[in-house]
């Protein structure tokens, strides 16, 4: 048995070590042919291009929707493949890396490498281990195709399309922590050997014989691609205007201006007033820059918005966004007139004065509650507020793509609510808020390769901050005062993010205005102190780069915030409702819970201020908070919406009501495309399902608290979510058939039969006519929220 495993360890060596000489002999063989590989050989190719006028119309459109619509869609942010992030031309140039993201067990933060912040040009990214996906030697239509991996995968897909098969073989890895196999030019012919069905695009059919053609005259004639067009004039006044603002030199603007950055550097800001309701606007990234309004950026490469930027004054800045926009990491933040004139309310008009500006040190930086102590309580608030559901997005969506860490602390649907500002900035909370600073220390003031063990420092201040609050609301709400639903923000009467839900697929999130579905089994009610704290624990704080500890400590952290918001939503309930919801909300909890659920930590045993008249209080609660926010709910998911008859829509609630081990079956995110009868424009809708869970406060093995007996689906109407695990397509006439099937479904061999029948698989011949339509009608109704959809979770059943 030794002489076998000792023979298998040394043929694994030599089949790395032939790889690694095929390699070196294959590098040596290209710069024979093609001369040596350096950025330098692209740059001189531009020197020689066709005018700017041919270059343009070639790339932007022709090539540039191409791949958009055939790349984009797996090739984005930091769960691209190999990290090819095909958004943008400085993500094409940047080309591929073999060095994984995600990378949970990591015992020392990894180098930062964000596009367009971390390194600019290609040589700078060759520094850093990536390598071209062009070619980069000399310039010639064969060079240009032999020695550039991006031709090289289009060919090897023509030469093996996909088998001829609904499902595809296990040869292709879906998992998204599978292996990856990230070629570079000279390991090629090793990886076209090895795996010959692994040519681009990956799991799905292939290009089209003149999309192919395109493409590869496109890389034969060296890929050029325009420098992108100058703004126009009408949008560089209003960058500059923001900009003036934001950099005026009192220190009440320049402490202002870091808080509005430190909660906005994730957004897509865009101007509303300058463009028409069909269009897609310009967006922009708030950064920070060394250099003032007037000059060039120079973004502060820092890893988190909080830390030392290195200068003596920091300039914020609108930087054009030229990508792409994909579903997953947009986030839209309207500019307008209206929002202007509140921030100059809360931030310049209000009374206060700030007398020295903060330093970056972690332990003051990471905690808003001490770096923004100056500022308005009511301000800050109010800014996080009016915008809530970007507020809540940026831990949902944000930059990170890919969440499990995060999310795997969160129930698949809750309602989410929030405190009325005018209860939660009163003087005697300002105050008490103003004392917890040091309990409300959070994590991120750790660097970004922490300790583990530090986890035990942050737990002990928490559990002396609930402890303190619970004396404090105990102590606040007496003599007659309680907790009634005119606690609860309806978002000033008309501000649609008074009310939001969540809904969780696995390892990804979407956030919505509106109370969306049937009542959840949790629901949260935020404060001022915790909508700040799940920002800068999940957004500002949270780096995809940091260790294992790093991220442990923020999983670990964020159960107590969520323990936090549900607790607040109880506190409505009668005291004796509290204490066996909670219960019913964790079972077969570990014993970490015991004190909390016990009350040790929680003691709030004030009575609820409203008077419920049934046995089921929290179906009451949902039923009163609903009526308090009916002037405040949005429309846009609502069945009603669809220009169906009655008798479809009916059918399709039914869809709704599918629950248990059928609703377990069912993807997580599946988007419908119903043709109607009357031959108008394809409806498009939803179909979620929520997984439920007997608790999730478990850090690993999640699949062991899935309670699949309980599962239900939420259907809405429109596209919800950015990474579709199945696509359905239906004529109306079907419709019933359809629903009829699905509610059949008892087993694997059900779904996939009703795929058979409806289901446009990732195999399916006219699957990118199919997606072309659902992407187009997605972006042209939702020209502003929409983006590309990502199908990297597509399922393959």
């Amino acid at each position: 048995m030794a002489l076998r495993t000792t023979s298998w360890k040394t043929l694994v060596v030599i089949v790395i070590l032939v790889c690694a000489g095929c390699a070196a002999l294959a590098s040596l063989d290209l710069n024979k042919r093609y001369g040596t590989a350096t950025p330098d050989n692209r740059a001189a190719l531009a020197n020689t291009a066709k005018p700017d006028s041919v270059l343009d119309d070639l790339y932007h459109n022709q090539v540039k929707p191409v791949i958009e619509s055939r790349c984009v869609v797996c090739h984005a942010c930091y769960d691209s493949p190999c990290q090819l992030n095909m958004t943008s031309i400085a993500g094409i140039e940047r080309g591929a890396s073999k060095e994984k993201v995600y990378e949970g067990s990591r015992l020392l933060a990894a180098q930062p490498n964000r596009l367009f912040i971390d390194a600019v040009t290609p040589q700078q990214w060759r520094e850093r281990g990536f390598y071209p996906v062009l070619n980069e030697r000399q310039q010639s239509p064969e060079a240009n195709t032999q020695a550039s991996v991006l031709a090289q995968l289009l060919l090897l897909k023509q030469q093996h399309p996909l088998p001829d098969s609904k499902i595809l073989p296990q040869q292709f890895d879906f998992s998204l922590n599978g292996e990856q196999h990230c070629p570079t030019t000279e390991e090629f012919e090793h990886y076209a050997a090895s795996q010959p069905l692994a040519g681009m695009p990956y799991g799905l059919p292939g290009l089209s014989t003149e999309e192919h053609q395109l493409l590869l005259n496109w890389l034969a004639q060296g890929a050029a691609m325009p420098d992108a067009a100058a703004l126009p004039d009408d949008q560089l006044a209003e960058v500059s205007k923001l900009e003036q603002w934001l950099n005026a030199d009192n220190l009440n603007m320049q402490l202002s201006a870091r808080y509005i950055y430190e909660h906005l550097f994730t957004s897509h800001l865009y101007f509303s007033a300058l463009h028409t309701e069909k269009q897609t606007p310009q967006f922009y990234n708030l950064v920070r820059s060394k250099t003032p309004p007037g000059k060039p950026v120079e973004i502060i490469a820092a890893r988190r918005p909080f830390d030392a930027p290195g200068v003596k004054r920091v300039y914020y800045r609108l930087q054009p966004v030229f990508s792409t926009i994909v579903n997953k990491t947009h986030q839209p933040y309207d500019i307008n007139a209206d929002l202007l004139a509140k921030w100059q309310q809360w931030f310049v008009e209000a009374d206060y004065q700030v007398s020295a500006l903060p330093g970056y040190e972690p332990e003051v930086a990471a905690n808003p509650l001490t770096a923004f102590v100056q500022l308005p309580v009511n301000a800050r608030y109010r800014f996080m507020l009016e915008r809530a559901e970007n507020t809540i997005m940026g831990y949902i969506k944000g930059p990170v793509c890919r969440g499990q860490v995060a999310l795997n602390v969160i129930n698949d649907h809750f309602w989410v609510y929030f405190v009325d500002p005018e209860l939660a900035t009163a003087s005697d909370v300002e105050a008490f808020y103003l004392s917890q600073q040091d309990n409300l220390r959070l994590p991120a003031e750790d660097n970004s390769s922490a300790m583990a063990t530090n986890w035990l420092a942050y737990a002990k201040r928490q559990g002396n901050y609930l402890r303190a609050r619970s004396n404090f609301m105990n102590n606040a709400l007496k003599d007659g005062q309680h907790l009634t639903p005119a606690g609860i923000w309806h978002g000033d009467g008309d501000n649609p993010n008074a009310s939001l839900t969540v809904f969780r697929h696995f390892d990804n999130a979407t956030v919505v205005k509106g109370l969306i579905g049937e009542p959840p089994k949790t629901a949260w009610v935020i404060d001022y102190v915790l909508l700040e704290r799940i920002h800068y624990l999940l957004v500002a704080g949270f780096d995809v780069y940091g260790n294992y500890g790093h991220q442990l400590m923020t999983r670990l952290y964020m159960d107590f915030l969520r323990m936090e918001g549900e607790s607040n939503f109880l506190a409505f309930l009668p005291p004796d409702t509290r204490r066996s919801e909670f219960k019913d909300w964790y079972q077969k909890s570990g014993p970490e819970l015991t004190k909390f659920i016990e009350g040790d930590i929680n003691p709030f045993n004030q009575p609820s201020g409203i008077r419920f008249k049934t046995d089921t209080p929290k179906a009451e609660l949902y039923q009163l908070l609903q009526q308090h926010l009916a002037d405040v709910q949005p429309q846009r998911y609502q069945l009603q919406n669809s220009r169906l008859g009655n008798n479809s829509k009916a059918l399709l609630q039914r869809l709704s009501q599918i629950k248990g081990q059928s609703a377990a079956i069912l993807p997580e995110l599946t988007m419908i495309m119903l043709q109607p009868e009357n031959g108008k424009d394809a409806e498009l809708f939803t179909l979620v399902r929520n997984s439920a869970h007997f608790n999730v406060n478990s850090l690993f093995a999640e699949e062991n608290n899935r309670n699949p007996a309980q599962d239900n689906m939420t259907l809405v109407h429109g596209l919800l979510g950015s990474y579709p695990n199945a696509f359905w397509r239906v004529k109306e006439t079907d419709l019933a058939k359809l629903v009829t099937q699905a509610e059949q479904i008892n087993s694997e061999q059900d779904y996939a039969k009703l795929l058979d029948n409806f289901g446009v698989r990732r195999s399916a011949a006219d699957f990118w006519a199919f997606s072309d339509k659902l992407n187009q009608l997605f972006m042209r109704r939702h020209p502003v929220d929409s983006g590309w959809l990502d199908y990297n979770r597509l399922e393959n059943r």
